[in-house]
């Protein structure tokens, strides 16, 4: 393995020893408030990383795409979701290859239109498939707006011949524009509003929400009524979690962004060799696409495809050819953007992990 000092840069930086810590803290918490944990895979997706999460105790893993789900395979993962909306009969061998090597295969459904599509899905495939009901319980995406809605779905699934409804899901994205301190209220009554859902339509059907802001305050406020989580980015951890929400210490953070100043072309700004082909255009509330995670006032302010602007008070400090670990904004798609991640312990580079769900988007 190169050293630090001789890694091709832009590199992604995973902390072995952080990752596992990471995994064992959600894990460990799940387990104290009696929820299940079944890890999003679209953070990582690493079978590495993977097979540590079921280790550790993961009831089984939740995917977004069919790639992903057959990418994870290796992982020996037996219960897998797939918290995506199923519309292409095209799909149906895929479906039913993945529905045969599992012991349990959940799919979304997430509307009553959507149900018409799962359904020939779900022919096409001549399989009969378990299904979470999405419930929308405020990003304003996929799910039933209100609990009419979900009434005439789960109606229309007890009379579906190929569709089997299992539970219900949500995925509180929207919980990453609420205010820290408003966070715990905030969990405790969307817990209160799923389980009054979930239990008009039957107090037997699993409950599932997934957000790694959310997650360790729903557990705390299940008292029984969520069965299980679905959270992805506490793998990691980035701006979002550890800024923003201040659900995650900076000290936990387990992914970096290894770049190069490359250029000084004017005072109080430096340029780097990471873009948006490594930080995505995802970015905080206020801008920022990355951080110096050695807490050097260094913020990645701009980003063109290979270019990062950096700005700050210790800009003009920086020297060409130096290198700079940056924390990003949003790790998921700086993940999706890499072929490999470096593994790091203590500092050191000990191994390489290939990204095997890289790009897995059907």
């Amino acid at each position: 393995m190169p050293t630090l000092a001789e890694l091709a840069t832009p590199a992604v930086l995973v902390d072995r020893d952080r990752v596992a810590a990471n995994i064992r803290s959600m894990q460990a918490w799940c387990d104290r408030h009696g929820v299940e944990l079944r890890p999003h895979i679209k953070t990582h997706k690493l079978v590495a990383i993977a097979r540590q999460q079921l280790a550790a105790g993961a009831r089984g893993l939740t995917c977004a795409k069919l790639g992903e789900a057959e990418a994870m395979l290796p992982s020996g993962v037996r219960r897998l979701f797939l918290a995506h909306s199923l519309a292409d009969p095209g799909q149906a061998a895929r479906v039913a290859a993945l529905a045969d090597q599992l012991d349990e295969f959940r799919v979304a459904v997430t509307s009553e239109v959507h149900l018409q599509a799962l359904e020939r899905v779900a022919a096409a495939a001549d399989r009969r498939l378990e299904v979470m009901l999405a419930l929308d319980s405020g990003l304003g995406r996929e799910g039933v707006r209100d609990a009419a809605g979900a009434g005439r779905l789960a109606a229309a699934l007890g009379r579906s011949r190929r569709l089997v409804l299992r539970g219900c899901y949500t995925h509180e994205g929207h919980f990453y524009g609420v205010p820290a301190d408003e966070l715990p209220a905030r969990a405790a009554e969307l817990v209160d509003r799923l389980a009054a859902l979930r239990d008009a339509l039957d107090p037997g059907l699993a409950l599932w929400p997934g957000c790694s802001i959310s997650a360790r305050l729903v557990a705390a406020a299940s008292r029984g009524r969520v069965q299980a989580l679905r959270p992805g980015t506490y793998v990691f951890g980035d701006l979002s979690l550890v800024r923003a929400a201040r659900v995650m210490a900076e000290s936990d953070v387990a992914l970096h962004v290894l770049a190069t100043v490359v250029d000084r072309p004017e005072p109080g700004l430096a340029l780097i060799d990471a873009g948006s082909k490594t930080f995505s255009s995802d970015r905080t509330p206020d801008g920022i696409s990355a951080l110096a995670a050695d807490g050097r006032d260094l913020a990645v302010v701009r980003v063109n495809e290979e270019h990062g602007y950096v700005r700050g008070a210790a800009v003009d400090a920086l020297a060409v050819g130096e290198r700079i670990l940056f924390t990003p904004a949003h790790v998921c798609p700086v993940v999706n953007l890499t072929d490999t991640v470096v593994v790091t312990a203590a500092g050191v580079t000990v191994e390489t992990w290939r990204v095997e769900a890289r790009g897995r988007t059907q």
